[in-house]
């Protein structure tokens, strides 16, 4: 009777045995160690457990950080954060567990390390910190797509991102003063700009009386100068106080009143 259940027991496990799939994975069945079935994307897989098993595989954005010093093209050692971007495709999940096992991440950085090598030979240290960045990290993710294709296919690199670049202490410095050499420069230029401007405004502003002046001395003739004292005279005389007026006969030298 005991033996009867056992039996039971272990009919009803391999019946009930399944797996879920979970959205952002997929599962293969894998049955004596051989991947037997399409890939199942969703949902549950029933399996024998004692012959077969579900192997899982996740197909999101997988985010290997890494910690290396790139060679640059002067013959030195940058040292940079760097981000591998990666996902694998669904449909070929099974062919790249056969190709490259459970430890295809391992694969994928040693592509890395050997392309990242080869593009940054080619640049120098300072490019790694400029605007030359992006254009390496392109032609870091193009050449890992090339030499990953030789291995196997059904792993889609996204992007490669170079993070806290970390430059020789020297050529930081070098970098730094540099740079605060064209800050200081622009400042200048700048001042100089505004100086000129300035200066420009005086001459303007000079150039301005002159003409005024010249327009003036050259409206001012005898005649009119006349008339302007007369002019003077009598306003003058309309005040109540009393007057000594001063003069040759033809103009005013000097006037002065007195209060009464």
């Amino acid at each position: 009777m005991k033996i009867k259940n056992f039996i039971v027991l272990i009919l009803s496990h391999i019946i009930l045995s399944c797996a879920v799939i979970r959205p952002g994975e997929v599962g293969i069945k894998q049955r004596l160690g051989k991947f037997t079935g399409g890939v199942v994307k969703e949902g549950a897989v029933l399996y024998n457990p004692i012959t077969s098993r579900v192997v899982k595989e996740s197909t999101q954005t997988q985010n290997v950080k890494l910690i290396l010093s790139l060679p640059s093209k002067e013959g030195l050692s940058v040292k940079s954060e760097i981000s591998i971007l990666y996902r694998l495709e669904e449909d070929m999940v099974a062919s790249i567990l056969e190709n490259l096992g459970k430890n295809y991440e391992s694969i994928v950085t040693s592509v890395f390390r050997s392309a990242a090598s080869d593009v940054c030979a080619q640049f120098f240290a300072k490019d790694m910190h400029s605007g030359m960045r992006s254009k390496i990290e392109n032609e870091i993710l193009d050449k890992m797509k090339t030499n990953l294709e030789k291995q196997a296919d059904g792993i889609e690199l996204i992007a490669v991102l170079m993070k806290s670049i970390q430059l020789p202490r020297g050529l930081a410095n070098s970098i730094e003063r540099k740079l605060q050499a064209e800050q200081d420069a622009m400042r200048m230029e700048f001042v100089l700009s505004q100086e000129k401007q300035e200066a420009e405004r005086k001459i303007i502003s000079a150039q301005g009386e002159r003409d005024a002046q010249i327009i003036i001395s050259e409206g001012l003739t005898e005649g009119i100068i006349k008339i302007k004292a007369i002019e003077a005279f009598k306003q003058l005389s309309k005040s109540n106080n009393a007057k000594v007026i001063l003069t040759d006969g033809k103009t005013p030298l000097m006037v002065t009143s007195e209060t009464d």
